[in-house]
């Protein structure tokens, strides 16, 4: 046989075929006296092996390692392996299946917010917090904690969340978290740190943060050190960079 009758008679490409004489999982036939390649049974049984082992989802490097064991014992276990492997990814998929389900309901809804698809937990935060028409901080802000409910550890994120979820129990709490905003929507363009309004914001967020976020904070009232924080300011004007600084330091206090 030729390579192309080899490889239609398995299902191949001529290319694959190439390709495992490349990586040595099938040995080079004999070639005529034309230079062509001549195979035989022997080849095509090894062949259809190969074929077989890759499509069950064995890297070609397993492959060559189960090759190479006449007796068949690294067969089994490299598919008990691949079984274990399997089972975990059926897992991730029916979580992200049940998550994207959730998604699913929520867009139908016409619930799903702008900086989804995000926990269920932060999609009720949001929900309590309310819309606040037109304020480029409260979209800021709520681009932040989507940030967060993607990269942070599962217990912080709880955490933060839960911290944060008591202020929308209270109409009263989140009409002031308004008016922080519309705060610091003013100065967006305000590089004075000593600008009276400054001091005036810092209490009035501090007034609205939750006692139980002291734990979420540095221990001297600010945020932690690392390139999210920096991330975090780095669209603020230093006024409104002074006011969060103020609020952290300030809330720390209360709980001293």
């Amino acid at each position: 046989m030729r390579i192309g009758e080899i490889a239609a008679l398995v299902g191949v490409t001529p290319r694959a075929v190439r390709h495992y004489h490349h990586l040595g999982l099938l040995p080079e036939p004999v070639r005529r006296a034309n230079g062509y390649r001549e195979y035989g049974i022997r080849d095509a049984v090894l062949l259809a092996r190969i074929r077989r082992l890759a499509e069950l989802g064995l890297g070609l490097d397993e492959v060559r390692d189960v090759l190479a064991d006449d007796e068949g014992r690294e067969l089994v276990e490299v598919l008990e392996e691949l079984d274990t492997d399997l089972g975990r990814q059926e897992t991730v998929i029916r979580e992200r299946r049940a998550r994207l389900a959730e998604l699913l309901g929520e867009a139908r809804a016409g619930r799903l917010t702008a900086e989804g698809p995000v926990s269920p937990e932060l999609a009720g935060l949001f929900a309590g917090l309310g819309d606040v028409p037109a304020s480029p901080m409260a979209a800021m802000d709520r681009e932040l904690l989507a940030l967060l409910d993607t990269v942070a550890p599962d217990e912080e994120r709880s955490k933060l969340i839960g911290a944060m979820r008591s202020m929308t129990e209270d109409p009263a709490v989140v009409a002031r978290a308004h008016d922080v905003y519309a705060r610091l929507d003013a100065l967006a363009d305000v590089d004075d740190v000593d600008d009276p309004r400054v001091a005036e914001a810092g209490q009035a967020l501090a007034d609205c943060l939750p006692d139980s976020l002291v734990e979420q904070i540095g221990e001297q009232g600010g945020l932690p050190q690392g390139r999210l924080t920096e991330a975090f300011f780095g669209d603020f004007s230093p006024a409104q960079s002074a006011v969060v600084h103020l609020a952290l330091r300030l809330l720390r206090e209360r709980n001293r």
